[in-house]
């Protein structure tokens, strides 16, 4: 096993670390000042020099972390804490460390000058998920340096690349560096925990399960000519009309266990009806109990069926040459269990004229909404925020925990957050203008410390 799984050293009596609650705002606003931006082209400047910052407040504490290259510049960090019961299997608690760019011209303030402004951290990561990484260091750092141990061993793994596929990242160290996670059965990472309104009531969103990942190309051939011409085969014609079929298509609703548990716990917040053997016949239903979601709905609202968004078209090269070949690329996101007929959907509104190939797939994920690590993060929302709710969702995007699928190791999304009930969370993720409340971020690190210290 790695040097990197190996106990912490003793960190320096004479050393003088803030609580979590104390430094998590100071870290985010660091880690946010990092440019990582992932372009998806090789292009940007990576997240080498985070990665190094990790190394610093993990190595301050007497940990001993190890930093992973898989392209110069690509970089990641895992440090493993020994947990007070070894015999059991270890939890993977992981965050990535680079973010989507943003254009600063869009933006009300600098998108990587993490300003602090009425109790909100700005900036591009603020929520995707540098608030999380400085949860995940603050918490880890306290522990550390208050000698407690975590209720089992925790892998501790911060990402490169999860912006583009995580090959780079969390797949080339499932891959490579497999016995990192020697032992793991659980991991935790992003997109859940954080709070709505429902009805009056506050809930919190659990992540337990996401859509899968297709990205695909369409490709037309035709007779190239002359564009003054009549030509009965042309290649952008065909193409277009597969793009508009594919983009206007109404994908039925489609009921998973996971959307049926939150639709159901939806219902009982708010009164609305519901009655799941109606999910297909009465999209109105569906649509009143996602609404009542309020912001959350951005979410949601994609779960309820399978998704094929056109994103890019290419052909041609002069205005007046009909070319030979065109292509276009969509962005498939399909149900847990509806994957091979969700594809074979696709190629069907392709048409038998356009090739239908994959550019990049990933697995779907579904786990149920029970056992102890559910339970144990349940009780840890409820200790800090008596009287709310909980209920699992479905994310319409993707988290590093298709990675960790191939190890074996079930994912939720716990990033613990009580947000104001007209915070448009979910639409800051990729968004303009990312921001975070300082509040929440130190309602997370109390939630976090109880999860570790009981799950």
């Amino acid at each position: 096993m790695s040097d990197v799984t190996e106990t912490a050293r003793p960190a320096s009596p004479a050393l003088s670390v803030p609580a979590a609650e104390d430094e998590v705002v100071g870290i985010c606003r660091d880690l946010i000042r990092f440019d990582t931006s992932n372009y998806g082209t090789g292009e940007g400047p990576g997240e080498r020099a985070a990665a190094e910052y990790v190394m610093e407040l993990l190595t301050e504490v007497g940990l001993v972390p190890e930093i992973f290259e898989s392209e110069p510049g690509r970089a990641s960090v895992v440090v493993r804490l020994e947990g007070a019961d070894r015999s059991r299997p270890a939890l993977v608690l992981h965050g990535h460390l680079d973010v989507v760019p943003a254009a600063a011209g869009d933006w009300s303030v600098d998108p990587f000058a993490a300003e602090e402004t009425d109790g909100l951290i700005w900036g591009r990561g603020a929520v995707d998920m540098k608030d999380m990484d400085a949860m995940i260091l603050s918490v880890v750092r306290q522990m550390v340096r208050e000698g407690r141990k975590p209720a089992r061993d925790v892998v501790v793994a911060f990402f490169a690349d999860e912006e583009n596929g995580g090959r780079l990242g969390a797949g080339y160290m499932t891959a490579e560096h497999a016995d990192l996670f020697e032992g793991a059965t659980e991991a935790v990472s992003e997109v859940g925990g954080f709070s709505v309104d429902v009805g009056g009531h506050r809930a919190y969103l659990l992540q337990t399960a996401e859509k899968s990942l297709s990205w695909m190309r369409l490709l037309a051939d035709g007779r190239a000519g002359h564009g003054s011409q009549v030509n009965h085969d042309n290649a952008v014609t065909a193409l277009a009309e597969a793009v508009a079929r594919i983009g206007r298509y109404a994908w039925p609703y489609t009921p998973t266990p996971t959307v049926d548990a939150l639709l159901s716990g939806v219902a009982d917040l708010t009164g609305l009806p519901y009655d799941a053997a109606r999910f297909a016949e009465d999209p109105g239903m569906v649509d009143d109990l996602v609404a009542a979601l309020g912001p959350a709905a951005k979410f949601v609202g994609a779960t309820v069926r399978n998704t094929s968004n056109p994103t890019q078209l290419d052909a041609g090269y002069k205005a007046n040459v009909i070319p030979g070949s065109a292509s276009a690329a969509v962005d498939v996101r399909l149900l847990p269990g509806h994957e091979a007929e969700g594809i074979e959907t696709l190629k069907e509104l392709a048409g038998p004229g356009v090739r239908v190939e994959p550019i990049h797939q990933d697995v779907s994920l579904e786990v149920p909404f029970t056992g102890s690590l559910v339970d144990a993060m349940v009780d840890a929302i409820a200790a800090e925020d008596p009287g709310a709710t909980v209920l699992p969702y479905t994310l319409s995007g993707g988290t590093d925990n298709k990675w960790m699928s191939r190890l074996g190791i079930t994912g939720y999304g716990f990033a613990p957050l009580r947000l104001p009930a007209d915070l448009d969370f979910a639409g800051m993720f990729h968004g303009v203008d990312e921001r975070v409340p300082t509040d929440a971020l130190k309602f997370g690190t109390r939630v976090l410390d109880r999860l570790l210290t009981t799950c």
